[in-house]
């Protein structure tokens, strides 16, 4: 298409299929809308490259251009909306070539473009692209990348999993390597290419290959990939989060409600060693009355790698196992793996299909050479046949012996495919999908099996697109480590930033314990009738606790690692009776926690977010990352380092804050230094909030009643209390009931409408106005 017949068809369309393609001297430049406040610009120097449909995670019938129109003058094409505007500007005048062109010239014809809000700021400002010639794993290929001005007060986060960080969240002035990686030194990197700035938009980079983030160093910023043929980014505009991330999900999918059992603890450790054991820590938790929704079967069950079976010998009556914890109000997870070992019974038949990764000669790759204990052919998920051969084979051999979930490990894969080949094309090119498409296979086999029981699975990496899964995520086999601690907070900030609601880690951190500890201070707990779990570590009963009490705030708990005992009534008396108060208020909050989640699915946004989303006017907490907001009332501030009993809290501007354990009502705008004893996380609660909490209940498969709504006045506020059957897809067709709860801070009065007439009519004598 010429530029003067792009320009006469105007992009005012509702057919969502037409895209405007503008030739800028050779440099082919496309823009699609996907509502009114996205729009995804790809340019190439070959036409059917630049008219290519996006890459993996995007759902590209998602395109909308309705809401755009399309003008254009001497200096270039406008598409304007309601909410955005993308100008895309001539191509510069001819000029005679310089001294140093014969050795600096661009090969590539210059593109610009700007993208403003609906208020007519500029707050994207492409300055240049490029794309440079080299090979990889065999290929004659480009590194593609743009770059973009970067003012010096705009922050940058997300990007994924990042565990570099002690506390500073925003990712200006750093180098990402955004790339499926498990033995980053700070612990696993995660490849989720979207950017969201401080300036109220959002890039989502469309790109599998690994990629460098460059984030404001020298006034610019940069996306630069291994391996394309174009560069494709989404621009994504919002006054709010909600409006950013609910465009996110319009590009990406939708998060779904997991089950409401995925709220409550979810045990687990590696491993345990038979059905006796898994039913013995069950039967525990419900004599000591500890609330408990789901019992976890890790690896090594299996009598070898591939072999995709349940070890007899170990765990002799799956079905009955399982019958037995549905009868205590469990569920269970069982982990499976990718991974086949030529002994086992799949191996050669899976090898004739060609469904495993290849090296450059077609040979199926065994482990790594360089990791002994890295053994077994990788099942290749790019391609369909494997993925469904995977599924009905897991969903055979395994899930039908009563396991509710599936525990997809390895997802990043750790049998890296840089060098290798999938079906698709090299792993070098799509380094970061593997996530993606395994988990996507095995959540749409899931939902076809059971298709009005919600998916759930467990999944150690991602890519864009993941959240629509069903997948819980978590921030993989982390160290047992205050410092591994303290880094968990700021990277599980960037992954929800990153579209990723649900993550989460291992509670204590996963690897192997070191049987001493380094410690300094006096530990906080005593140690002495732990020595069982912990050796001579003494102040891990300290650290676990405050990790559980980190992860009570988490969108899901789940307390693993490699352990001789996980369990909470593992390390000392002490330590378990803190435990288990954090136990049962972590089921106080399951109303109020699960209310959010419905907000996620209706907007995409997180609800464990940093704090410069609720508070943007505030400059002081835009690098803030040692502390977060936990649905719209609670904010967080986790302790991290051993024998602290006091913290430094900042409570932002904008609101006052009540001490959620003491009530004291605080000023925000200010550093607060807040006691924090060993049975105490520093919460407080936002003024103008209310917070519903349930009943003591033993797991969520037991009916949870509102036993109080708590009222922070201070302001009017509003809650949208959510419930549902748990378990269902009725959400997604409306069902469930919503519950508008009003404040009224001038009459002091809780009203509530809608949703369960019964509670309605009770809501005054559960309201507790809180405060001194």
């Amino acid at each position: 298409m010429s530029l003067a017949s792009a320009l006469a068809a105007t992009v005012a369309t509702a057919d969502a299929a037409e895209r405007v393609t503008l030739d800028r001297h050779g440099a082919w430049v496309s823009v699609e809308a996907y509502g009114p406040n996205v729009v995804h610009v790809t340019i190439a120097a070959d036409k059917a490259r630049a008219l290519a449909a996006p890459g993996y995670g995007i759902l590209a019938d998602h395109a909308d251009n309705s809401a755009f129109r399309q003008t254009q003058d001497s200096s270039g094409d406008t598409f304007a909306s309601s909410a955005l505007t993308l100008h895309v500007d001539a191509p510069p005048p001819p000029r005679a070539p310089g001294i140093t062109d014969r050795y600096f010239a661009p090969q590539l014809a210059p593109v610009s473009l700007q993208v403003k809000n609906a208020s007519g700021a500029t707050v994207v400002d492409m300055t240049g692209w490029e794309m440079a010639p080299h090979d990889v794993a065999g290929e004659a290929t480009y590194q593609v990348g743009a770059t973009f001005t970067a003012p010096a007060d705009e922050h940058y986060y997300g990007m994924g999993q990042n565990q570099e960080s002690l506390g500073p969240l925003d990712l200006r002035g750093r180098v990402i390597d955004c790339k499926h990686w498990y033995d980053a030194p700070s612990g696993e990197t995660v490849c989720v290419p979207f950017m969201v700035s401080s300036k109220g938009y959002g890039i989502i980079w469309d790109n599998p290959s690994e990629t460098r983030f460059v984030a404001g160093i020298n006034g610019r910023t940069r996306f630069q990939s291994k391996v394309g043929e174009r560069v494709s980014f989404f621009v994504i505009t919002g006054d709010t989060p909600e409006q950013i991330y609910s465009a996110y999900a319009r590009v990406t999918g939708k998060t779904p409600i997991p089950p409401k059992a995925a709220f409550g603890l979810i045990q687990s450790k590696a491993r345990y060693d038979s059905q006796a054991e898994i039913l013995r820590v069950a039967r525990t938790y419900r004599e000591k009355n500890y609330p408990l929704d789901v019992m976890v079967l890790d690896w090594f069950y299996w009598t070898r790698m591939g072999q995709m079976d349940i070890n007899p010998a170990e765990f002799p009556d799956p079905d009955g196992m399982n019958r037995q914890l549905h009868a205590m109000g469990m569920k269970s997870i069982v982990s499976v793996w990718p991974r086949f070992e030529q002994s086992s019974r799949y191996f050669k038949e899976l090898d004739r299909r060609g469904y495993f990764l290849k090296d450059k000669n077609g040979k199926t790759v065994d482990g790594l050479p360089f990791r002994s204990d890295r053994a077994g052919a990788l099942i290749d998920a790019t391609n369909p046949d494997a993925r469904q051969w995977f599924w009905t084979h897991m969903r055979d051999n395994i899930l039908s012996h009563g396991f509710d979930y599936p525990w997809l490990d390895e997802t990043e894969p750790d049998l890296v495919p840089d060098g290798y080949f999938f079906s698709i094309g090299s792993g070098d090119r799509y380094h970061n999908v593997y996530p993606l498409l395994h988990v996507e296979g095995v959540a749409k086999g899931m939902r076809a099996w059971k298709p009005d029981e919600r998916v759930l699975i467990l999944s150690r990496a991602a890519y864009l697109g993941s959240q629509r899964t069903g997948a819980l995520f978590w921030s993989s086999d982390i160290d047992p480590s205050w410092e591994a601690l303290q880094r968990q907070i700021p990277t599980g900030l960037n992954m929800t930033a990153s579209g990723i609601a649900y993550w989460g880690n291992d509670i204590g951190g996963w690897q192997w314990l070191p049987q001493t500890t380094h410690a300094t201070n006096k530990p906080l707990l005593d140690p002495s009738d732990a020595r069982d779990t912990v050796g001579q570590n003494n102040d891990y009963p300290e650290l676990f606790t405050r990790w559980f009490q980190y992860g009570t705030f988490l969108p899901t708990l789940r307390i693993h690692g490699m352990r001789k005992h996980t369990e909470i009534w593992a390390f000392g008396h002490e330590a378990e009776a803190i435990l288990a108060k954090y136990d049962r208020l972590r089921y106080r909050l399951i109303p109020y926690i699960y209310s959010q989640a419905k907000k996620t699915y209706d907007t995409g946004a997180p609800f464990m977010r940093p704090l410069w989303m609720d508070f943007p006017d505030d400059p002081k907490v835009a690098d803030l990352g040692t502390q977060y907001m936990f649905g719209p009332a609670f904010l967080v501030a986790p302790v991290t380092e051993q024998g602290q009993t006091q913290k430094d809290v900042y409570l932002p501007a904008g609101s006052d804050w009540y001490d959620f354990w003491t009530n004291e009502k605080l000023a925000g705008g200010r550093w607060v230094k807040v006691a924090a004893p060993i049975d105490r996380i520093p919460v407080f609660v936002r003024a103008g909030s209310i917070v519903p909490l349930g009943s003591d209940i033993p797991s969520t498969a037991t009916k949870q009643s509102i036993a109080e709504i708590r009222v922070y006045p201070g302001k009017n506020a509003d809650f949208a209390l959510y419930d549902d059957d748990g378990t269902s897809y009725g959400y997604e067709k409306g069902q469930g009931t919503v519950t508008a709860l009003h404040w009224d801070n001038a009459s002091r009065s809780l009203r509530a409408t809608g949703g369960d007439a019964a509670l309605g009519r009770k809501v005054a004598d559960l309201a507790k106005v809180m405060g001194k």
